[in-house]
């Protein structure tokens, strides 16, 4: 199987070549990109016996650095190496202050073997579904211990794994533990075909992301007059600026925030809200005039601080089944009622947790958020008792991370 897999890899990285060579001479960005991506690891230098892990982007790069922190506070002594998928994820561990990092190369046994031979790792942490086969099966011929950590499998991805079974099957035999993070996720692993004994449900790390000296408690929540539209995708900025027109007018008071998820669609975004004729602003122009009261957010790492001085959260993703919803436990570790569409495939226990309290509002259209949003700011009081649940979901579901590392811990000795 692994000789099957590396040959359609390889197949598919030659007829691409031409594409990336062209790109690659007429595009500076793609240029850096592509050298990041093929060649970056060697930067790093030989890390015998170290921890590695591997985070897709920044979302996954976030349950990565929380690891990191623990397995120091724990007294991890050897050096520990994170991986991303994406240049997002790899630029917010860096401006993060993460020590070792580096952006994946394909899945190829050139780079693979290069890669293993260079770290020497003891050991190999998946993160949530980051199951690259050609790694994994390597991993396990040389004896190097797998763990998915937080894993998920989402509804489709479950079908899809149906559906080729055999892959699937070839995946998971190279997998030491797998350590899930709902019973849901759980039960579909073990449909196919994983042994229970090398599954448990340990929680969701995302609810252990936000260290306790972030959390804003309701008690410790000030007044705030800020509305963050949070990881926006496309065919969201649409319903938040019709939202934003109304409600510019009708609060006076208070401000709005749009932060897309993909910082590459600044221009589309900014496009959209001319059309509007509402003024705004980049944040980072923010500093230098701070008259707008709506605010277009163009930096990583900045959404928290919006919502730790906001009243109210809608976070995108939600409208659309491709995208399958965004990380909605960030604004509710905040204290902030949180407001999200109909498709939360990628976070379902999340999204199930938060309806369940009440801090959590699913609607089904776009056309009933501003009815949604305006109810809540009418009703102050009712805003602060939804808030109050949300956060209280947060703080009752946290522990995972202490439960993971238990789990590393056990594994990598």
């Amino acid at each position: 199987m692994s000789f099957i897999y590396h040959t359609i890899i390889g197949f598919a990285i030659l007829v691409a070549s031409p594409v990336i060579a062209l790109r690659a001479i007429f595009s500076s960005n793609f240029r850096s990109d592509f050298l990041k991506r093929f060649f970056g690891y060697k930067l790093l230098k030989p890390l015998n016996d170290c921890i590695w892990i591997h985070a897709a982007s920044v979302g996954e790069v976030k349950l990565g650095e929380t690891l990191i922190s623990a397995l120091k506070e724990k007294g991890e002594t050897r050096p520990i190496i994170l991986s991303t998928f994406t240049s997002t994820g790899f630029d917010q561990a860096k401006k993060d202050g993460v020590e070792h990092v580096f952006i994946m190369p394909p899945d190829f046994f050139l780079w693979v073997n290069s890669l293993l031979n260079r770290l020497c790792p003891a050991m190999l942490i998946l993160i949530e579904a980051e199951m690259w086969p050609g790694l994994i099966s390597e991993c396990n011929r040389r004896k190097i211990p797998v763990l998915l950590a937080n894993g998920r499998i989402t509804q489709k991805s479950f079908d899809r794994y149906q559906s080729f079974s055999f892959i699937f099957k070839w995946i998971e035999k190279n997998i030491s533990f797998f350590s899930m993070r709902a019973k849901e996720d759980s039960d579909r692993v073990i449909s196919l075909g994983v042994d229970p004994k090398k599954v448990r449900v340990n929680g969701n790390i995302k609810f252990d992301v936000l260290v306790s000296g972030e959390d804003i408690s309701p008690l410790e929540k000030k007044e705030s007059s800020w509305l963050v539209f949070g990881s926006t995708r496309p065919g969201d900025e649409g319903p938040a600026m019709d939202v934003i027109a109304k409600l510019h007018q009708e609060y006076p008071r208070l401000n709005f925030l749009i932060a897309p998820r993909h910082l590459g669609r600044l221009s589309e975004v900014k496009e959209l809200m001319v059309e509007y004729g509402i003024d705004f602003q980049l944040h980072s122009e923010t500093l230098v005039s701070g008259n707008s009261r709506l605010v277009l957010l163009d930096q990583l790492g900045k959404l928290n601080g919006y919502y730790a001085k906001a009243c109210l959260a809608f976070v995108g993703g939600s409208f659309n089944p491709r995208f399958g919803g965004q990380n909605i436990i960030e604004p509710a570790s905040y204290s902030l009622p949180v407001v999200f569409g109909r498709h939360m495939n990628n976070f379902e226990e999340e999204a199930r947790l938060l309806i369940e309290s009440g801090g959590g509002i699913q609607i089904k259209r776009p056309e009933e958020l501003y009815g949604v949003l305006n109810q809540l700011l009418v009703d102050e009081k009712k805003q602060k008792s939804l808030g109050k649940k949300a956060w209280e979901t947060v703080i009752a579901n946290r522990g995972a991370v202490n439960k993971t590392i238990k789990l590393i811990t056990r594994l990598a000795n």
